[in-house]
């Protein structure tokens, strides 16, 4: 690859790395949003699964009709309420999913065009201020997979949550939680180092 296409292509690298950047800021935003609905999700299942074990009807309150009915319904719709803005969230979630996919698709796109050009030898060489291309082009990588299997975790859990079952429904915060601290090969490696190369 000549010198010129080769500083083309180190900047849509660092272009890529700054976005990506960015992009982290805004979704971890997103997922702390995500968290006091998620905990409301667990009260809510919480009052559902006490409404049923009170029997209303020996206490003061059996003078108000149809109580339980209409409480029970009053908490079906809060839930119905948070699990469409947690939908919401994990839509805005997969939006910046496809912004990453997008972004990466870019730089293979360029590095393809050039492959021919470019040996080996330049592919693998790093020093102190930069990592390799190579290198770089596996992280790219590893982070589109982390933003998908992110997602995909994400809505099955949502598509599973229904009002009508509580167990699910308590347990939605500490599932929600576990996705953050995933295994090994689904995590992001550290790529501040290579956010400060020139």
């Amino acid at each position: 690859m000549s010198q010129p296409a080769l500083l083309q292509f180190h900047q849509e690298l660092r272009k890529c790395f700054q976005s990506l950047k960015a992009n982290q800021t805004v979704w971890n935003g997103v997922l702390e949003e995500c968290t006091p609905l998620l905990s409301s999700l667990g009260n809510l299942a919480e009052q559902l699964r006490a409404l049923k074990s009170v029997e209303i009807a020996n206490t003061p309150l059996s003078t108000f009709p149809n109580l339980p009915e209409r409480l029970q319904h009053k908490l079906l719709n809060a839930v119905d309420t948070v699990l469409g803005e947690l939908s919401e969230k994990v839509n805005a979630l997969d939006l910046m999913r496809a912004s990453v996919c997008k972004q990466v698709a870019a730089v293979f796109q360029m590095y393809e065009q050039n492959s021919e050009l470019l040996p080996i030898s330049t592919c693998v060489a790093r020093c102190a201020l930069s990592p390799s291309i190579a290198d770089m082009l596996e992280w790219l990588q590893d982070t589109e997979r982390y933003y998908r299997m992110q997602c995909i975790q994400r809505k099955n859990l949502l598509q599973l949550l229904k009002p009508d079952d509580l167990t699910l429904l308590e347990t939605a915060p500490k599932r929600w939680t576990s996705l953050d601290s995933p295994r090994g090969e689904d995590r992001i490696s550290d790529p501040s180092p290579w956010q400060q190369w020139p």
